[in-house]
């Protein structure tokens, strides 16, 4: 199958930046033969192996004349292998034989200058790597002949490449204008279009009693681990589609927009257990390689370039470097390993660069919630942290849209019987045990409060917020009607706030929960959207230890006999008993959910 993409200017930095750490699989450097012609030509092939699959990187390095427009030639040594997708060239395949083209900003090659381009690939049998490549048809590893049909040299064909089945000739030198320019984005992607529909998760709703009342609501694609990418049909916590899979059915669908959670850091989850991922601390060159670039090139995809593609960037990642490395209660030193090494600061940056980059890509990026930043200690530190991110690896502010609040988490949207400025008997709320002191009692003036701050310190004055309600309702019969009694500030919080868990920093599969607001658009002053970015009825964690092979580990958070730890006040857990791993299906908490959904299906 070949796959064609056209990626913008932005993207060529990121090419070279990116070609270093595509050497596991090996390095050829091919040597330069006396001329023939003007061209000569260095060419290194580096890849990273799997079973079944590889990303390549390839360096091209000009030794003759100055080259307007170039055509990158070789033969597969096996016909077993495959180019999926490309970046920084365009790609076309027949057979064994491969033609990559330059693309508007990289065709100019000064005498001495380089350029990098790169693919992910598929492989059958083995994968040895090619050793014979041509530059404009000139060999530039010694060999004798140049490939059975040799590129073009003159004036390409003017036929645009499909974008499903492989052409029988090469794509033009010029991209055809099929992808959406860089930065010509709409203000908010959710406005005016329809939400992509998870078939695997509406499958799923559909066969609980009920299901079907809530089951046509767009929620988000979990990308939690490599395997995501192309799906895991034997998978208890992910399912057969991959991301490719998932963005042709949006097409199908007629969706306007889709939304995927960018989830697999390096010591992913330094604070918890329940998902601490596949890669360790020290793994970030192949979260770049094996990860992110491989979403780039299927999201590049110019077949989707009029599907607003809206990625959640790192949930629980850059906020734990404020909350929870030494120093702070409960601090780990996981968290500790993770800002020291710049793990997710470099990793959030280099997704950040990478996917915003693509002209129909929207990022937000993960800012905690109200009950764990509320505090003037941890919310401008979380700001200014976020903004380092969003620099580093390359990345600007540009690349960020927007951030999202209350992601998996059960924060109410709005607390409508005590204010934070409210007192009791000449005690503030924030004097309450609940409160704690906090300045936001509810996630709607969290996220607005946040927003102001985070364009205080340099991101763009139009960002957007999201707020996940697909598990904040907290309805039922045990929802407060009013405020509560006087007696004391914590009777007065406690009788009345809607939130009815036992501490805010309770997080796993929580008791008595409910769905909250349905998914829309500008629904407030600031906020892009209500979303559902956790599927309901997907568990947060397993009640006991499971073991697996989905790299989903066990927190005590998700036990229901746990007595708490310092960072939740030694409280109890609160979690729903018998809940299996994060991501898999949790029948009876669904069936809560929906029971308690407010406002009430």
């Amino acid at each position: 199958m070949n796959v064609w993409r056209r990626l913008s200017g932005p993207r060529r930095g990121l090419a070279l930046a990116g070609a270093g750490v595509l050497v596991a699989g090996g390095l050829v450097t091919i040597p330069v033969t006396a001329a023939q012609a003007a061209t000569q030509c260095d060419v290194a092939y580096s890849s990273n192996d799997w079973p079944g699959g590889f990303t390549a990187s390839i360096t091209i390095k000009n030794l003759g004349d100055p080259v307007n427009g170039w055509t990158l030639g070789w033969t597969f040594p096996n016909s077993g292998q495959r180019v999926q997708q490309g970046w920084s060239a365009e790609f076309s395949q027949s057979g064994s034989q491969v033609t990559a083209r330059s693309l508007s900003y990289n065709g100019n090659l000064a005498t001495g200058a380089s350029t990098s381009l790169g693919f992910n690939g598929a492989w059958s049998g083995s994968n040895p790597k090619p050793t014979s490549f041509t530059l404009n048809g000139v060999v530039c590893n010694g060999g004798t002949t140049n490939p059975t049909t040799a590129p073009p040299t003159t004036t390409p064909p003017t036929t645009t490449p499909p974008t499903t089945a492989p052409p029988t000739t090469a794509p033009p030198t010029t991209a055809p204008p099929t992808t959406t320019p860089p930065g010509v984005k709409v203000d908010n992607p959710y406005a005016g279009v329809p939400g992509y529909v998870n078939p695997e998760w509406k499958a799923k709703a559909n066969a609980e009693p009920g299901g079907s009342r809530v089951s046509s609501n767009p929620t988000a694609v979990w990308l939690d681990r490599i395997a995501a990418i192309n799906g895991t049909p034997n998978s208890s916590s992910n399912g057969a589609f991959g991301v490719r899979d998932h963005l042709d059915e949006a097409l199908r669908q007629g969706a306007g927009y889709i939304q995927f959670v960018i989830y697999n850091l390096p010591g992913r989850d330094c604070s918890a257990l329940a998902s601490n991922g596949e890669l360790g601390p020290d793994e970030l060159p192949r979260y770049k390689a094996e990860y992110i670039d491989p979403i780039a090139a299927i999201q590049g995809d110019a077949k989707y370039r009029n599907l607003r593609i809206i990625n959640v960037i790192e949930i629980d990642s850059l906020p734990n470097l404020i909350t929870n490395t030494s120093g702070q209660a409960g601090g780990t030193v996981m968290c500790d390993t993770v800002k020291a090494n710049g793990a997710y600061v470099n990793g959030v940056g280099y997704a950040l660069a990478k996917l915003g980059s693509l002209g129909n890509v929207y990022n937000y990026i993960d800012a905690g919630h109200h009950g764990w930043l509320g505090w003037d200690t941890n919310f401008g530190p979380t700001a200014d942290i976020l903004k380092t991110a969003a620099v580093a690896s390359g990345s600007t502010v540009n690349n960020v849209h927007g951030f999202i609040t209350n992601t998996a988490n059960y924060s109410a949207l709005r607390e409508p019987y005590f204010k934070v400025t409210d007192n009791v008997n000449g005690q503030t709320v924030r004097q309450s045990k609940w409160v704690d002191w906090n300045y936001y009692v509810d996630e709607l003036s969290f996220a607005q409060a946040f927003r102001t701050k985070l364009v205080s310190v340099g991101f763009n004055s139009n960002i957007g917020m999201l707020i996940d309600t697909s598990r904040n309702g907290w309805g039922g019969s045990a929802r407060p009607t009013g405020p509560g009694a006087t007696t004391t500030v914590d009777t007065y919080v406690n009788g009345g706030r809607i939130d009815r868990r036992l501490h805010l920093g309770n997080w796993c599969n929580q008791a008595g929960a409910g769905l909250g607001e349905r998914p829309r658009a500008n629904p407030e002053p600031g906020i892009d959207a209500y979303v559902w970015v956790k599927p309901p009825g997907e568990s947060d964690g397993s009640s006991k230890e499971i073991p697996n092979t989905e790299g989903k580990g066990f927190d005590r958070m998700c036990d229901p006999t746990y007595g708490g730890n310092a960072r939740n006040g030694n409280n109890p857990s609160g979690a729903l008993a018998d809940a299996p791993i994060s991501g898999a299906w949790f029948s009876a908490q669904f069936q809560e959910l929906m029971r308690n959904a407010y406002p009430a299906l």
